[in-house]
């Protein structure tokens, strides 16, 4: 018992600092927050599909030692494509910026989305972004292993700190979305994430050889 709150503690501290930088998950959270589409459909989904990897993490991949080649060749190619794509949108928005019209109570008037949009979306940017298998899953999942049968329970701490994380990204979101709603902030915004994406694409081309 005296061992548990500790083990937890660096289970959720590892989780959070890995998912902190801006990737494709908080970068897309970010966005349908400020736009107040779905934000906390899109939030548990994410969260939801961190535990599942940090799930597959702790007990599964650690013990196979990792992820297959051919598996992970297949990954990393869906995540060329995905992230290019993405980029390219962001890169457009970034040509074309637009500050979003935001009505009395906050909200934008911007291209609806639907309920079932908004989860296969968040998903996508789960499964499809590479990083999150080899962080969330095979990092957390060969860390766990340093704490021997207690690695359910830093498992659990990391599958917390996920959670926490994405709650708490997605409530600034929304509460900042009035004074970040400008075309300067927005072009940066997409301009940053067209970066992120074409980098990683590109980072990721090269792992391939």
């Amino acid at each position: 018992m005296t061992l548990a709150f500790p083990t937890f503690t660096a289970g959720m501290v590892l989780s959070m600092s890995l998912i902190m930088a801006i990737g494709p998950q908080n970068a897309h959270v970010l966005r349908m927050g400020l736009q107040r589409q779905h934000l906390w459909l899109t939030v548990l989904t994410c969260a939801f599909a961190d535990i599942v990897l940090i799930g597959l993490g702790v007990l599964g991949l650690a013990q196979l030692g990792g992820l297959s080649d051919k598996l992970l060749g297949a990954l990393v190619g869906a995540g060329m494509l995905f992230l290019g794509v993405y980029g390219w949108q962001a890169f457009q928005r970034f040509l074309h910026p637009r500050a979003l019209v935001l009505d009395d109570n906050g909200g934008v008037a911007a291209e609806p989305v639907s309920r079932r949009q908004a989860v296969l979306s968040a998903l996508a940017f789960s499964f499809l972004n590479p990083h999150a298998w080899l962080d969330t899953a095979v990092l957390i999942g060969t860390a766990s292993l340093a704490y021997g049968q207690g690695s359910t329970v830093f498992g659990m701490g990391a599958a917390a700190g996920s959670v926490v994380w994405f709650l708490a990204l997605g409530a600034a979101a929304f509460w900042l979305g009035r004074r970040l709603n400008s075309l300067h902030v927005w072009r940066a915004l997409d301009g940053l994430v067209a970066l992120m994406m074409w980098g990683t694409a590109g980072w990721l081309l090269t792992s391939l050889f």
